[in-house]
């Protein structure tokens, strides 16, 4: 299957659009291939690309006052990866993202996709989508923080993302989650206990 086709699925799936729609867009996705360690885009940067990660995997991090690195979001494959505030609001952008692993996506500009939409109800209903979907990751990870245990993260990360066990290592998942290493390993001990 071509990312293309794999793509079309996705969106069919995400958006109900059909394949006449989806046609739309042919000449405006752009593969890209990322180095484990190439920026996705950088920090005070306008993100320029809305992606759909084929293959790896991309984390967006800040950095905290002691000048550490705080992975605030983390891409799996299957996903969108955009800062979607500077996106959408050709802003600068207040998160570095970068490939955690050899990785590649999809893309297609801000300015395609407004094209699409003038075209498309399908494409503006994608639009719309996207945009709640991108409030719901916000959301969903601003309210585990403040609802929710760190166990009760860890767990729920496992079940929702269970490769990234496998592929992310585990600094990178307990900066995600606000765990200090040494507890996420006793978190991790004792579930497997259970």
């Amino acid at each position: 299957m071509t990312d293309q086709e794999i793509l079309k699925g996705a969106l069919s799936h995400f958006a109900q659009m059909g394949e006449e729609e989806f046609n739309l867009s042919d000449g405006c996705w752009k593969i890209r291939e990322y180095k484990k360690g190439d920026i996705y885009n950088p920090l005070g940067s306008i993100c320029r690309y809305l992606g759909f990660t084929m293959e790896g995997y991309f984390r967006a991090y800040l950095f905290d006052k002691k000048g550490d690195e705080v992975n605030m979001f983390l891409f799996p494959p299957g996903q969108p990866v955009v800062t979607y505030k500077s996106f959408i609001h050709e802003s600068p952008c207040e998160f570095n993202t970068v490939a955690m692993t050899d990785a590649r996506a999809i893309c297609i500009t801000l300015t395609d996709l407004h094209k699409l939409y003038k075209r498309s109800h399908a494409w503006e209903r994608f639009g719309r989508l996207m945009a709640e979907k991108a409030f719901d990751i916000a959301l969903d990870r601003a309210e585990s923080f403040v609802f929710k245990s760190a166990e009760q993260r860890y767990k729920e990360l496992v079940e929702m993302h269970p490769d990234f066990i496998n592929n992310i290592p585990l600094y990178h998942i307990s900066s995600y989650l606000g765990i200090a290493g040494p507890s996420l390993s006793r978190i991790r001990k004792r579930i497997s206990v259970k």
